[in-house]
Parts: C-alpha cells; structure tokens; sequence
C-alpha cells in the first residue's frame, strides 16, 4: 500500500507522531513538520521505517541563522521517498550552545552534510564519528555563514614552501592598472566617442 498524496502523508504523520510533531503544513507540494531536538531521532526513525512513509534517501541538512531570535539557529532536514514520490522537511529550532543528535548512524550520508553545517555555522552534533571542518582551512577562525561573520576580510591562505605549511597574509589588490568607464552602453565608451568625434570633424 502507497500513500497516494501529500494531504494523505500529512494525515499519517499527524495520527502517529502526535506528541512529536508541534505543527505541520503544506508547501509547493512538500510536507514540513516542526519539532524538538529530543525528538528528532525517534521522528527520523519512524519515517524510513514504517511501511507507508519509507523516505530513504536524505537529500541534504540545512543550516539557518536568526541571530535576533532566542532560539538562532534553525536545521532543516530533507528526505525523499522514493516509493511514494513524496518529500518531507524536518525542522527544528535551538539556542546557540545546544548539541545536535546526529543521525549518522541512520543515515550514513549525513557524516559531510553536519560536517558542512558545524564548518559553516559552529552547529555541534552528538555523537558525531568525525565532527571536522571540511570546506575551510583547520586553523580558519569563526563560521562563514553566521550572520555576525565580518564581511571585510583581507587575509588569504596560501601553502607556504619556505614555512612548509599554510600560513595567512593580508591580501594585494593592485588597482593601478584597472581603469573603470561607467557610461551607459547605450552610448558607448570614452574612446569610440572621441574616434567618432574625430570622423565627424574631418567630414
């Protein structure tokens, strides 16, 4: 037996994860339940193990920021069902110094996906088989996609032959040699003017 829509996978979620789910809806034809950190391993286990739901695949973990808000960061888990060609998103909401129960053990493929969220956000998981920066350099300080992240860096990274090891300088922009015209495209550049202006005075 398959469920046959999303209004039906809503339906089922609710009636057997009533406790567990804080509130559920309906959008662009995908099915997003809210609930807490504590249950968000008995809520993931029961949507690959039942019979009806089967989402199997996790498709990716999300990160978000809200640093105005109590509880800042927010995680969105998306899984697929393939059975029944339907999609779930999970979400949960937490301060910033709460760990996160990985779901590695469940889902295999979540290992880089919390490994990108801990590097990009400072998110921590529980139980985590190897929880390290995987898109930034060890000795990178802070979380690029925090809100509070400075948006003017001058440092680059580069491997040092002398040092034998990476090391940071402050980045060289050479702007001598960068001449900018800003004038509309309609109207063409400085040069092709004074070219025409030439023609026309010749004439």
């Amino acid at each position: 037996m398959a469920i046959k829509n999303i209004s039906e996978l809503e339906k089922i979620v609710n009636s057997e994860l009533t406790s567990k789910v804080d509130n559920s809806s309906i959008i662009y034809d995908e099915l997003l339940i809210e609930i807490k950190v504590e249950e968000l391993i008995n809520v993931i286990n029961f949507l690959k193990s039942n019979d009806l739901c089967k989402f199997r695949q996790l498709i990716d973990v999300v990160g978000i920021d809200y640093p105005e808000e109590e509880k800042r960061f927010n995680l969105i888990y998306l899984f697929l069902s393939h059975e029944n060609n339907l999609r779930i998103k999970i979400s949960i909401k937490f301060e910033i110094t709460e760990q996160i129960p990985s779901i590695t053990k469940i889902f295999p493929s979540a290992n880089w996906m919390e490994r990108e969220v801990f590097d990009m956000y400072g998110i921590k998981f529980k139980n985590h088989p190897d929880l390290r920066r995987i898109l930034t350099d060890y000795n990178f300080k802070g979380h690029p996609l925090r809100k509070d992240f400075p948006l003017t860096g001058f440092n680059e990274v580069r491997y040092s032959e002398k040092d034998k090891k990476v090391v940071y300088e402050p980045v060289k922009l050479e702007q001598n040699y960068r001449n900018f015209d800003f004038s509309s495209p309609w109207e063409g550049t400085k040069y092709i003017k004074e070219i025409q202006n030439k023609k026309n005075e010749k004439n």
